[in-house]
């Protein structure tokens, strides 16, 4: 399986922050947002990594990934002229993905929760044995803002939503999504919507229209921030706070999960964490490093 994420956009949603800075970059506390969906690829195992950026930004991208050698990592990049649509990713990253499975990520998104990687194992499991698509859902109080899966009493999916005026339920799809090879081919027959983008969720719709869709909901013990507003960027900034002051272990780090996973050394770990090691971030590399 490889993993493409959707990093472009305008960030209009945080304006007037982002109107000289892509969002992706802001920090989430103490590293940028595009981290943290970076990390979930890497804990979920997977090196081939696609990012979609906006031309403008494609030289800031190389500069903090480069091709993703330092961490083991096979990194590349396509651009997208301008954002038309979610789904839009999935064609854009036709040649990368090839005759893979896709973990596709939305470069905003931040998750967090207990046993968090092993739910996901199980969605790339299940996609690698049996194909078809794998999306979560979780309980928000503006269902309105996103695309929303309906259920019947018995727990099966009826219909998905994309931002309704009047929700059938509270329970969004969050950007996180498990496809197996047919998303392209989907995606690429996705009709533009009033909004004249192609939506994610007409993806998720013909997987639906097919018996192909698993969702998953996320309860409680699980955070999801869509950090696209200036709230939920608040918000996430301050749940990742307190989370690692209170374990002393850190959520993102993309050099940790490197180096637990076996893809660099430890002398590799003291590299990159040298240009670091005047702040926290970089004194948290060097100790974890020492205890090795």
């Amino acid at each position: 399986m490889k993993a493409v994420i959707l990093a472009g956009g305008s960030g209009t949603r945080l304006y007037p922050v982002t109107i000289s800075v892509n969002k992706h970059f802001l920090p989430i506390y103490n590293k940028p947002m595009i981290y943290y969906p970076l990390s979930l690829v890497m804990l979920l195992g997977i090196k081939d990594v696609m990012f979609i950026v906006n031309p403008e930004d494609m030289d800031s991208f190389k500069k903090l990934f480069g091709d993703g050698s330092h961490l083991g990592m096979n990194i590349s990049y396509e651009i997208q002229k301008k954002p038309n649509g979610l789904a839009e990713g999935l064609i854009l990253a036709e040649d990368f993905i090839g005759n893979d499975n896709v973990c596709y990520m939305l470069g905003d998104n931040i998750f967090y929760g207990h046993d968090l990687i092993n739910i996901m194992k199980d969605a790339k499991r299940e996609i690698e044995i049996n194909g078809g698509a794998y999306v979560f859902g979780y309980y928000v109080k503006d269902p309105e803002r996103f695309g929303i899966v309906e259920f019947d009493e018995k727990g099966n999916v009826k219909s998905i939503e994309e931002k309704p005026q009047k929700p059938k339920s509270n329970y969004a799809i969050v950007g996180m999504y498990f496809y197996d090879n047919r998303a392209v081919e989907i995606a690429k027959n996705v009709k533009p919507s009033d909004r004249g983008e192609l939506e994610i969720t007409s993806v998720n719709e013909q997987y639906l229209k097919n018996g192909r869709l698993k969702v998953k909901l996320l309860g409680r013990g699980f955070a999801w921030f869509d950090a696209g507003t200036h709230d939920s960027f608040l918000e996430a900034g301050e749940f990742v706070a307190t989370i690692e002051k209170k374990t002393g272990l850190m959520v993102g780090c993309i050099e940790e999960v490197a180096f637990n996973n076996g893809w660099i050394d430890k002398d590799t770990l003291l590299e990159l964490a040298k240009p670091l090691r005047k702040t926290g971030y970089g004194k948290y590399l060097i100790e974890l490093a020492e205890r090795a």
